[in-house]
């Protein structure tokens, strides 16, 4: 979790390398008509995140059932996300990557072909509420390279490279 130009896709997809475990970015899971509207410069509401939430819950849950873990990207920016995301699902951790506004909004400005206007970045912060401590996230500054912060989360939460326990980072 993060906000946009966290770097979210790039660290989860080495991480879910580094693991063996399959990838997918929350990304995939908005709807064509929020994808438009994020695109024209408009946030998306409480009201538009509710069935993209649902969606990744329903991916993460095939996930569990199967017993294959898996790392999905989501902004999860509020804790009431969060809280949909890990609702009656123990084996979910949540990962924060954790960064400051202008190293962010040098990669916004430096980003191509993404639907995500950088004129949203103060949305998104605006709205960010930081796991608490009662999250059990695993927080992770951005400020390294994607490889070595997957690393870190890996340690961070237990996990060697080619782990097969099932955990769902998001």
């Amino acid at each position: 979790m993060g906000v946009s130009g966290s770097g979210k896709s790039t660290v989860a997809a080495c991480l879910a390398e580094r693991l063996g475990w399959t990838f997918v970015d929350g990304d995939s899971f908005h709807s064509p008509e929020h994808v438009a509207k994020m695109r024209a410069g408009h946030p998306l509401d409480d009201d538009d995140r509710a069935p993209w939430l649902a969606a990744i819950g329903a991916w993460i849950d095939t996930r569990l059932q199967r017993h294959e873990p898996g790392v999905v990207v989501c902004s999860a920016l509020r804790r009431a996300y969060r809280d949909v995301l890990v609702r009656r699902r123990d084996a979910v951790r949540i990962v924060y990557l954790d960064g400051d506004r202008d190293l962010i909004e040098r990669r916004l400005a430096e980003r191509r072909g993404h639907f995500m206007p950088a004129t949203l970045l103060d949305t998104q912060f605006a709205i960010l509420e930081p796991p608490a401590p009662e999250e059990d996230a695993v927080s992770v500054r951005i400020d390294a390279a994607p490889e070595a912060i997957a690393a870190t989360i890996a340690a961070r939460l237990g996990l060697g490279e080619g782990a097969q326990e099932p955990r769902t980072p998001a």
